[in-house]
């Protein structure tokens, strides 16, 4: 994105226009995550469905060796949809740079808010609207 582009965003009023430089560090930040998210979906993925092909797998397991076996495969599966979320909240986030709307509240329009953004970048409400649907 270029300086023109990334001074297009939107801010709070008070916080100085996106440098292209700044808008590189969130984005470089969030392909990071993204591939690290990739790579551990896939890893979570692959343990499950190796646990769920062995045919010996439980053979001879008293109750509590199946109830625990059973909590740590839900576990895991928990952490991997976690981890899709937020995998699918990284790359929406890079979509919406591309777009041009990066920094737009989704709820109301308005500027998320250039700090915000810079804290958490996958932020897609600004703090009035993230606030008022946490009441809910």
């Amino acid at each position: 994105m270029n300086t023109t582009e990334a001074a297009r965003l939107p801010v709070h009023p008070g916080e100085d226009p996106w440098t292209p430089r700044e808008l590189a560090e969130v984005r470089d930040r969030l392909e990071s995550e993204v591939a690290s998210q990739r790579e551990k979906v896939q890893e979570t993925e692959e343990e499950v469905a190796e646990r769920l092909q062995d045919p010996v797998e439980g053979a001879g397991d008293d109750p509590a060796d199946t109830g625990a076996k059973a909590f740590q495969r839900e576990h895991d599966l928990a952490l991997a949809y976690n981890t899709r979320d937020l995998l699918a909240e990284g790359e929406r986030a890079i979509e919406r740079m591309d777009a041009g709307t990066y920094g737009v509240c989704e709820s109301c329009g308005q500027a998320i808010g250039k700090a915000r953004l810079q804290v958490f970048p996958r932020a897609t409400l600004c703090v009035t609207c993230k606030q008022r649907e946490e009441r809910r």
